[in-house]
């Protein structure tokens, strides 16, 4: 696996929850975290969520739009939920106008999450590969559609993340965020930052065994960037006609944009 870690020049700080620490340093913290999860993840998504994070998942495949005969790349796959919401409806695009099977591609850092989804099960469409955000195992201009679901927070350096899906999409593809973000009312982000922080790391603690790894998933959403400023960081990029969609008024959003 190419490891981009190794080409973060030295210094460079990422943050890892409240805590800035050496992005060389963050990556090997994350992994740590999802090594440790990994087994409980999907159970602890519903828990947290009250599984409105499935239905956040369909407003964000469907957006994404997959048609047959595309290659698709879902980065930081993990467990295969979007990729498996990408073969059913790309399959069933292909049952109403034909065309060649589509390739969704789930790729993860984190070994253990790859296993887990495996061994949950895939479909047709899918292949699963252990590989980097930061260092894209696939030839510029490769895939049709890139994807990353509540993962480009846990990458030490998200620009040069954001400027691989660039490199690597195809002329006309699409790009897909779908992440935590800010709640847009203030009583909302109260609310929310009320159940996140007491609620959610004893339900890690209880339920997986694991306090400090959902501490810092909490931590680690309240330090990502708004709505606004994640927007001009995809354009930085390189990416056009960028949206963004508030999904429970903005606890999540999905950023779009084309490869143009």
């Amino acid at each position: 696996m190419t490891d981009a870690a190794s080409d973060i020049p030295p210094g460079k700080t990422s943050s890892f929850g409240f805590r800035d620490v050496d992005a060389k340093e963050k990556v090997q913290l994350v992994r740590g975290v999802f090594d440790s999860v990994a087994s409980s993840y999907d159970l602890m998504n519903d828990l947290m969520s009250g599984g409105v994070h499935r239905l956040w998942k369909d407003a964000a495949a469907a957006k994404l739009n997959p048609r047959p005969g595309e290659t698709i790349l879902d980065v930081a796959g993990g467990t295969g939920d979007m990729a498996r919401r990408y073969s059913k409806l790309a399959r069933a695009a292909q049952g109403r106008r034909g065309g060649a099977d589509a390739s969704v591609i789930v790729l993860d850092y984190n070994a253990e999450m790859i296993m887990a989804g495996v061994h949950k099960g895939g479909e047709p469409e899918m292949q699963w590969t252990v590989g980097d955000a930061m260092a894209l195992p696939m030839p510029d201009a490769s895939v049709d559609a890139y994807s990353i679901s509540f993962g480009i927070r846990n990458v030490a350096d998200i620009p040069q993340a954001l400027r691989e899906a660039r490199r690597v999409l195809k002329p006309g593809g699409r790009f897909l965020c779908l992440e935590f973000s800010r709640p847009t009312a203030s009583a909302v982000r109260k609310a929310y930052d009320a159940w996140s922080f007491h609620a959610i790391p004893r339900i890690g603690g209880w339920v997986a065994g694991d306090r400090d790894s959902y501490q810092y998933l909490v931590e680690s959403i309240r330090r990502f960037p708004d709505q606004a400023t994640f927007k001009r960081m995809i354009e930085d990029a390189g990416f056009s006609r960028v949206t963004v969609t508030n999904l429970s008024g903005g606890v999540a959003a999905i950023h779009h944009g084309w490869a143009i």
